[in-house]
């Protein structure tokens, strides 16, 4: 139904494709708890624990809404962030944008991918100007139409976290993209729940998306532990997102369902074992496969056969090991005759019966 994507992507020097190794980005979001230093520290626990990419978040408080207190501005949908307003969240969880240049260049030295989303015009532009790889149109930014126009315009790989979206919103991004001359579009499957209970996750729209949008695909998790990305990846997801923190206790307004760097180490580790295992799709014996098929069953005389004696269920028998006549002959074979003493232990063949 979609477009005809391109179903290899660049992000800086790592490809995305079917046949590459999943890429895996670590997201600091506000989990820097407004200090640099600790922003740092996230990064190079990333790349020890194997990320490819970090991703940050670039709005402030003023881009991203507005200072007021009327009952629009208040949360309250049952979330980890109830009882504040929208304006005093992103206050706290945004990152200074004169962080950003400085941790792109901290993430070029570790060899990490370091891009972000954005979410206004003025981030789009910032963004542009630190040459940032690719940008993440972050779930609730999905319907901002000029938003998206503008990030497609600037002709390099968008992620789109489908966390909120009807298919008419999917439809609707893919579509400006499309009209935009980019074609470089990853959809990622993502709950917009923090953290996102197991049962609501459903991992099965994964390949759903690929099909129906013709787009490559991963997942934005919000769920604890790594498992559901290790599925993901197992349904064909290229792309996983997770956010990374040190300590979940050191708070903040997304540690309580971010993964601490040894539980993103073991997801990275458990993520390349998949990858390894899932090989191809077709059906073929590998060479130690073919091997052990000889170690199978086949049609062997078990008792010594004078010439001329008959062969019966007493002196021929399916047994292992696979040198004989196939088990399929086994019907046809008794009552005829051997053409000369075989000893038990002979492997039967057509010359020696008649």
């Amino acid at each position: 139904m979609g477009m005809k994507m391109n179903k290899s992507i660049k992000i800086a020097d790592r490809i995305i494709a079917p046949s590459a190794p999943v890429f895996i980005v670590a997201e600091i979001s506000a989990n820097h708890n407004q200090d640099y230093n600790r922003a740092v520290e996230i990064m190079y626990a990333a790349k020890e624990a194997g990320a490819d990419a970090v991703k940050l978040q670039t709005y402030t408080a003023d881009t991203i809404t507005i200072d007021c207190d009327s009952e629009y501005f208040q949360i309250d949908q049952g979330t980890i962030w109830d009882g504040t307003t929208l304006y005093r969240l992103y206050q706290e969880a945004y990152t200074p944008w004169e962080w950003q240049p400085k941790l792109m260049e901290e993430a070029r030295k570790l060899g990490l991918v370091c891009f972000s989303s954005p979410f206004d015009l003025t981030a789009v532009d910032f963004m542009e100007s630190m040459a940032m790889p690719a940008v993440k149109v972050a779930s609730y930014e999905i319907n901002d139409i000029p938003l998206i126009r503008a990030i497609a315009r600037l002709h390099k790989p968008v992620i789109l976290a489908t966390g909120i979206a009807y298919p008419e919103d999917i439809q609707r991004a893919l579509q400006v993209c499309r009209e935009e001359g980019n074609e470089d579009v990853i959809l990622l499957k993502c709950v917009s729940s923090y953290p996102t209970p197991y049962s609501e996750i459903n991992l099965r729209n994964i390949p759903t998306l690929a099909a129906e949008y013709d787009c490559l695909t991963g997942l934005s998790d919000h769920t604890m532990g790594g498992t559901v990305a290790v599925g993901a990846v197992a349904l064909g997801a290229r792309m996983v997102e997770k956010h990374l923190t040190l300590r979940r206790s050191d708070g903040g307004p997304d540690g309580a369902f971010s993964m601490e760097p040894e539980e993103f180490a073991a997801m990275v580790r458990e993520i390349r074992i998949v990858e390894q295992a899932l090989g191809n799709s077709e059906y073929t014996l590998t060479a130690t496969q073919k091997l052990e098929h000889e170690g199978s069953r086949s049609l062997f005389v078990v008792a010594d056969m004078a010439a001329g004696e008959v062969l019966t269920p007493e002196n021929i028998r399916s047994i292992r090991p696979g040198n004989g006549l196939h088990t399929m002959y086994y019907e046809e074979v008794l009552g005829k005759r051997a053409l000369k003493a075989l000893p038990k232990g002979t492997p039967l063949s057509w010359d020696d019966i008649g």
